[in-house]
């Protein structure tokens, strides 16, 4: 079988398709051959990091590139599991479609709901009912491997829907300045504890208790605590690149530098 690659806007899923099924099959790619779904975890959680970089970027050449190597992800768990009879790339449509219109009757049905609020309740009791006996928690259906901010957002927002929540914004903020209070209580700077020592767990789990409170203040701002690191991240990445380069303009390296002096060319970062 010879593949012609075809331009836009000829090119199509089921191109995609025939393309992986090649790549797998006999005389195809040895590397795409040997894959399993397994072996495959790993480029799942790359290439849906690397879909939020380019949303980032606000290039869309960028998102549009990225999105087709999360796309063909996808296509690859559903040729792998064609081949053992399990289900194909259809099967997998066919399912997200059906789940669409099923969780949203207000659009494709005649129920009512009272806006956004409404809707995600709504959505968490379609689930329910769609799989009853299988989530006996509230808090069930969070994936266990996901990023820790995201899965402390994750848990407090599937119990503050079952009414679990602050009724307001103070309460989340005193929240954090009681945990604060509680590790400052139990820090002694003049004599750091030694690492895997009881009173070193204690202040490994008082800087969490910090850590989830300030995850709820974000949750209640409509904040997404994960993104709002990565952008401090970024913008640190940025202003530290920034000293390297004004010390090498100086002739130096960070090493031979001051606290002083970084801070000084850290600051003229900030500004600029």
């Amino acid at each position: 079988m010879s593949l012609q690659v075809k331009k836009k806007p000829e090119c199509n899923l089921a191109q995609l398709v025939e393309v992986m099924a090649k790549l797998r099959g006999e005389g195809g790619c040895p590397w795409d051959r040997e894959q399993t779904q397994e072996s495959l975890k790993p480029y799942v959680i790359e290439e849906a990091f690397e879909v939020l970089e380019a949303v980032e970027s606000g290039r869309p050449d960028k998102l549009c590139e990225e999105l087709g190597d999360l796309l063909l992800q996808v296509i690859f768990h559903a040729e792998i599991a064609a081949e053992t009879g399990q289900f194909d790339i259809d099967d997998v449509i066919g399912g997200i479609v059906a789940k669409l219109i099923r969780r949203h009757p207000h659009v494709f049905g005649t129920v009512a709901v009272d806006g956004v609020a409404g809707v995600l309740d709504n959505w968490e009791k379609i689930k329910q009912s769609e799989k009853p006996g299988e989530r006996p928690s509230a808090l069930d259906g969070i994936p266990k491997d996901f990023p820790a901010l995201m899965k402390a957002e994750k848990i407090q927002g599937k119990a503050a829907r079952v009414g679990f929540d602050w009724g307001n914004l103070e309460g989340p903020l005193a929240k954090v300045k009681e945990e604060f209070g509680e590790f400052e209580a139990v820090l002694d700077p003049a004599a750091l504890p030694e690492e895997g020592s009881p009173a070193w767990s204690r202040l490994e789990d008082e800087l969490g208790d910090i850590l989830f409170a300030m995850v709820n203040v974000a949750r209640v701002l409509k904040i997404h605590p994960e993104l709002a690191l990565r952008r401090t991240i970024a913008k640190f990445d940025k202003r530290f690149r920034y000293i390297e380069a004004a010390a090498a303009a100086a002739g130096k390296s960070l090493p031979e530098m001051t606290l002083a002096e970084m801070d000084r060319y850290w600051e003229e970062a900030k500004t600029k």
